[in-house]
């Protein structure tokens, strides 16, 4: 059963859809993708295994769908600011098409972590692969070389969002940066709430507890603004470790611009 944060963050998915497209492909493959049990079920136990058993951060349907307007809105900050995706400048797809591998590539990117953590992205390929040939067929049922084309591109973003594989399309780099944007204390709310003793790894946690929040817009000299407040300095850690390596790995790097604002401070700038 969806949480009312999924269905918020499902409505926000579809209205950032309409203002980027009108009715298309796209908003047929986000409507399918937010309703698909088997999806539905995968993101449940994904979170499961990486909240319960491994006590990391939300790696659930809310994390994923979280991760999916990152991507539409910075998506729709490059577009506005003249910057062709890979698939079109290669002449190989759609700006729409691009959407769609995104959406896919968002919503299944962890669905790996019901396996473990160690290469859950492979996991998540391999998990991902028939769900969306699946649901592209039903989208795209006389197109075999549009499936085959938006199925490679998500599979790349997949496969390339932990940072540590090269990744060559832009589409895969934005997946990469709003992976790495979800950071905020809600991600670290249950695990820890369920910690009873310390444990390797806690840094994550307790970064990710002080970041207040992080938000997406226009830059001033760059596409992508991307501000990020914190209540403590141990917040760092997420930017310094995880996000920044996410970002110098990422293609979409040079088109952002990242703040960082420690309450009582001076915010700083790292690009």
């Amino acid at each position: 059963m969806k949480s009312p944060k999924q269905t918020t963050l499902d409505s926000k998915i579809i209205e950032k859809l309409g203002g980027l497209l009108p009715p298309g492909k796209a908003l047929e493959m986000a409507k399918l993708l937010l309703k698909d049990s088997e999806i539905q079920a995968l993101q449940d136990y994904a979170n499961s295994v990486s909240i319960k058993r491994l006590s990391y951060n939300d790696h659930g349907p809310v994390h994923m769908r979280t991760v999916a307007l990152n991507a539409l809105i910075m998506m729709g900050l490059l577009r506005s600011a003249g910057i062709q995706t890979s698939l079109e400048k290669e002449d190989s797809g759609s700006f729409e098409d691009s959407l769609t591998a995104l959406l896919l590539a968002a919503i299944l990117h962890d669905t790996g972590m019901s396996v473990g953590r160690q290469d859950h992205e492979l996991h998540s390929c391999y998990l991902a692969y028939p769900i969306m040939d699946r649901l592209l067929a039903q989208v795209f049922p006389a197109s075999m070389d549009r499936r085959v084309t938006i199925r490679s591109l998500a599979l790349e973003g997949i496969s390339g969002h932990m940072g540590n594989r090269p990744i060559n399309s832009l589409e895969a780099g934005v997946l990469l940066v709003a992976d790495g944007c979800d950071m905020q204390k809600g991600r670290a709310r249950i695990p820890m709430a369920l910690a009873d003793r310390p444990k390797v790894g806690d840094i994550h946690k307790y970064s990710a507890n002080s970041i207040e929040d992080v938000k997406i817009g226009k830059g001033r000299e760059k596409p992508i603004r991307i501000d990020i407040s914190m209540s403590s300095e141990v917040g760092l850690f997420q930017i310094e470790e995880v996000l920044l390596q996410k970002i110098a790995a990422s293609t979409a790097r040079p088109y952002i611009e990242l703040y960082a604002l420690v309450t009582g401070n001076e915010p700083k700038r790292y690009l």
